[in-house]
């Protein structure tokens, strides 16, 4: 068994996109609409399906805006330098909620930053 994709629903597509590609430099793998759904489906991610787990970003075309659930945590990416990482994201228009620095009570480094949607995504280095 494996770990295919994790699903997001996104208000829109085309920031969420450019999110992903532009500040966190995913590729975008496969791109389908289903007009008798009024859905898209954009599959984004840093490796090839067949052998990557990615995120399925799903636009449902008569949805404005979802609320988060309470339940919902984070997605985390492993970084080599999660410092070079925020400087990247930060150059690049992305959104940082949580400065890079250890974790509370451990001294793995981290940082949070928010997609378009409110998602937030842990950055993690390769060594955590």
């Amino acid at each position: 068994m494996r770990l295919l994709h994790t699903m997001l629903r996104v208000a829109n597509l085309d920031a969420s996109l450019a999110f992903y590609s532009d500040v966190l430099g995913m590729r975008l793998l496969r791109r389908k609409d289903f007009p008798d759904g009024r859905f898209t489906l954009a599959f984004v991610g840093y490796g090839e399906e067949s052998t990557n787990t990615v995120l399925e970003l799903t636009h449902n075309w008569d949805k404005g805006d979802y609320q988060l659930g309470d339940a919902y945590g984070h997605i985390a990416i492993a970084v080599d330098d999660v410092y070079a990482a925020c400087e990247k994201i930060r150059e690049s228009g992305g959104n940082i909620v949580r400065e890079a620095g250890p974790m509370q009570h451990g001294a793995t480094i981290l940082a949070f930053v928010e997609d378009p949607d409110g998602y937030k995504i842990e950055l993690l280095s390769e060594k955590a």
